[in-house]
């Protein structure tokens, strides 16, 4: 599974649920009692569920050093999402966020999470295949889905798997099973913040495509890669001379699909 870090959790997160929470309705967390976040990372999935129920909110996770973050803001227990360490049907919504589309085998967690819930499963992940770019460096859009589409043919999991997520909620059993969209959008705009200007300057060195070196480099050619690499480089320094004026701005909208089935009575 791929591993994330504090930044990056923060970066990607920030804002999400600020504008509405009305896609997470069919979870009816005015209604929880108990509530299993699974993947928790920092918390910031964690904090939105607890802020919408006057029940507990439990952080899960296998990396300690998130899961350290998050202790700050619900209680936390160390797991893995295809091994939960909590009895069966121990909360009333098991729940995640952006996780089944880092698992190899996501239908392995949801069975986990229907063993793990006396009521509902709820979990939400983006279609990373229909995220769309806009940019003030004409060049980044084009580079952006090429990029991401080479990714998504290169990885070993289903980076678009939150349009089909009720496939395999129902697949697991889970029965009821319903599906609603949220657009989460992600602003770079004056006056910068110090996680835009260090996302810029990975443009700029080419470590941000870097990170994503083995999944790429799994279908394009070298001279593919060395190709993509020189011009995302050349884009990303368009883009901080452009943030060095002040004028350059990105607007990325991620679409996410919010999943949610209850456990059937008869299980």
């Amino acid at each position: 599974m791929r591993r994330f870090d504090e930044a990056y959790l923060e970066r990607t997160r920030s804002g999400m649920w600020a504008d509405s929470t009305s896609a997470l309705d069919a979870l009816d967390l005015p209604g929880r009692e108990r509530v299993l976040d699974v993947g928790c990372g920092t918390g910031e999935f964690s904090r939105v569920l607890a802020a919408g129920t006057p029940g507990e909110v439990v952080g899960c996770d296998a990396d300690p050093e998130l899961l350290a973050v998050a202790r700050e803001h619900v209680p936390v227990v160390a797991g893995d999402a295809t091994g939960l360490p909590v009895p069966d049907g121990a909360f009333d919504l098991v729940a995640c966020q952006a996780l089944l589309v880092n698992l190899p085998e996501p239908a392995l967690a949801v069975r986990e999470f229907a063993r793990a819930s006396s009521d509902l499963v709820a979990v939400v992940e983006p279609d990373n295949a229909a995220v769309t770019v806009d940019s003030t460096v004409d060049s980044e859009p084009g580079l952006a889905r090429a990029a991401r589409a080479a990714y998504i043919a290169g990885a070993s999991v289903d980076p678009a798997l939150g349009a089909n997520a009720a496939d395999v909620l129902a697949d697991e059993g889970l029965v009821d099973v319903t599906t609603t969209r949220y657009d989460h959008t992600r602003t770079v705009a004056p006056p910068y913040d110090d996680a835009d200007l260090q996302a810029v300057a990975k443009k700029a060195n080419g470590a941000g495509l870097a990170s994503d070196e083995e999944h790429l480099r799994a279908t394009l050619s070298p001279d593919e890669y060395d190709d993509l690499r020189q011009r995302w480089r050349e884009m990303g320094r368009e883009a901080a001379a452009q943030t060095a004026d002040g004028d350059y701005r990105r607007t990325e909208t991620v679409p996410f699909y919010v999943t949610v089935g209850r456990v059937p009575d008869d299980r």
